[in-house]
């Protein structure tokens, strides 16, 4: 089937984005831009949204096989971490450009990302990173994420706030510490620990943001 033109997708795009104009901000325009040129190849095979969400998460099993594999191989685990986060954008520009969004395909790719969030902590644990640590992490994105699904079943339909602990900070912490790790061999786990820290530090400012704002905008409705 044909593609659908770029300026189609940004206008659909911001339908489904509560209306913001991707052309008020140049990154978002450009990383857009990128998205739907990198979509319409797979458009083209006739790929659905929920194949491509699927090898997204591919892609992060084997990031974590090469996280356990160590030494070098930390190099190629930090860019399947960074390229699963470039997957997790297709499958929604699939979508659009097919017009074949739904309900299930939200639902399983929200659960496919889930599912990447505590790979991602298990390459770092398996780089060197402290259990303990990632657990907690774990369980911090799990609140944020359950935080806003119960909002959402409480009446607040907005996103409420882009947080410092969304998909993007994760995918971008986890790769790059993963990556830097590699660079060295694999021999500095301190920064498999360093990266940890930061993605709890960053999933507990995360959290907090997202409950604060939650209990605003409830309040706020209930007025």
């Amino acid at each position: 089937m044909p593609a659908m033109d770029r300026e189609e997708y940004l206008r659909r795009w911001a339908e489904l984005h509560g209306g913001m104009e991707p052309s008020s901000n140049r990154l978002v325009a450009f990383w857009l831009t990128v998205v739907h040129a990198l979509a319409r190849p797979l458009v083209a095979l006739g790929a659905s949204p929920n194949a491509v969400t699927t090898l997204g998460l591919g892609i992060v099993l084997a990031a974590v096989g090469a996280a356990a594999a160590g030494g070098p191989w930390l190099l190629l685990a930090g860019l399947l971490v960074l390229l699963s986060g470039l997957a997790d954008n297709l499958d929604g520009a699939v979508a659009v450009m097919t017009s074949r969004t739904s309900r299930w395909g939200y639902v399983y790719d929200s659960v496919v990302d889930r599912i990447a969030d505590l790979l991602f902590l298990l390459a770092l644990w398996l780089a060197g990173a402290p259990a303990w640590v990632c657990i907690v992490t774990g369980g911090l994105t799990f609140l944020q994420e359950y935080a806003r699904a119960r909002a959402a079943a409480a009446g607040m339909s907005e996103i409420g706030v882009v947080s410092v602990w969304e998909r993007p900070s994760r995918v971008l912490v986890v790769g790059m510490f993963l990556f830097a790790d590699g660079l060295y061999g694999g021999d500095v786990t301190e920064l498999a620990v360093v990266g940890a820290a930061v993605a709890a530090l960053l999933a507990v400012v995360g959290t907090g943001q997202v409950l604060v704002m939650i209990r605003r905008r409830l309040r706020q409705s209930a007025d």
